[in-house]
């Protein structure tokens, strides 16, 4: 069987406890909230959710507790039509995710506990090589430890397969890894993380972008939030505009959005930029929508946003 539309992607899974407020509160002070809600999350878990939700075929690489949030993982993946391929331990417990919602403007900041999923190791990538070697396209991030995204970089990479790895949370990494990168996705502040340069504009996305490829990366696509995405690489450099699809909600896990719908599309054959517009709009649904997995749109919703962009 071929590959086409099948995406294997290696990732955390957390239970996220998004709180609603006015500001954050100063350390040592307690405020009232406007709201709170528990729901799936996690990086990974977000972008396997995303890309199946938008037809692809997904099996997703993780460790999890036994625990309900564990249930609630197995739960989510069911309902999108996600394909576990897990790992469960009763000697830790499952992911979880503080988040702070600003009431005004729905920006976020995130605390991660990855519990299980810090255990992830080369090994257990070993184990599922074969997963690995049948998709199209191998999606990482850096919530789970280092050692298990390079390993699932390599397997992809040895068997032809299309790598993505989408640096989040920002760090810095060495050449060999970003060589492994056919394609490297950061916000602006893992952009800066990665380089040293600030990302301003688009001029200084472009100069970012150039000085990852010069370190090793193919293609990078540089998201920059309503401006859209940078793709640079390969004689091509080119801003793909955000599309619009309403009044914003809630930025968490757009960007989550915005790579399984890139992914998606690459699994499916498109173009990079077109692959780029189809992750773009996968995110701008996001963001009209409070949560995170629940917000992620079906493939008829992109493409008719996209049809009438």
């Amino acid at each position: 069987m071929g590959r086409e539309n099948r995406v294997v992607i290696l990732g955390v899974f957390v239970a996220d406890t998004a709180y609603r407020a006015d500001r954050a509160p100063k350390m040592g002070e307690t405020i009232l909230g406007k709201s709170f809600k528990l729901g799936p999350g996690g990086k990974g878990s977000n972008q396997a959710v995303a890309a199946a939700r938008l037809g692809a075929e997904v099996g997703f690489i993780t460790r999890l507790g036994r625990d309900p949030f564990a249930d609630m993982a197995f739960a989510t993946w069911k309902e999108a039509g996600v394909t576990p391929a897990v790992t469960q331990t009763a000697d830790s417990y499952t992911g979880a995710a503080y988040i702070f919602i600003e009431e005004a403007t729905g920006d976020n900041a995130i605390i991660i506990c990855p519990g299980a999923a810090a255990d992830i190791a080369p090994a257990d990538l070993d184990a599922r090589a074969g997963l690995i070697a049948g998709a199209a396209v191998f999606v990482t991030q850096l919530e789970q430890p280092l050692e298990a995204a390079v390993r699932g970089l390599e397997i992809a990479r040895a068997n032809g397969v299309t790598t993505i790895l989408n640096p989040a949370p920002g760090r810095e990494l060495p050449d060999s890894v970003l060589a492994l990168c056919d394609y490297l996705t950061p916000n602006e502040t893992e952009a800066e993380a990665l380089t040293g340069l600030p990302v301003a504009d688009e001029d200084a996305a472009r100069a970012a972008a150039e000085r990852l490829r010069e370190r090793g990366v193919g293609t990078v696509v540089i998201t920059l939030g309503a401006r859209g995405a940078l793709l640079h690489g390969h004689g091509r450099s080119a801003l793909v505009p955000a599309i619009d699809a309403g009044p914003v909600v809630e930025t968490t896990g757009a960007g989550d959005a915005f790579n399984g719908g890139f992914a998606t599309a690459l699994a499916r054959g498109m173009d990079p930029w077109e692959a780029v517009r189809f992750g773009c709009a996968t995110a701008g649904i996001s963001v009209t929508r409070p949560g995170t997995a629940p917000s992620m749109p079906t493939l008829a919703e992109v493409e008719a946003l996209l049809a009438r962009s």
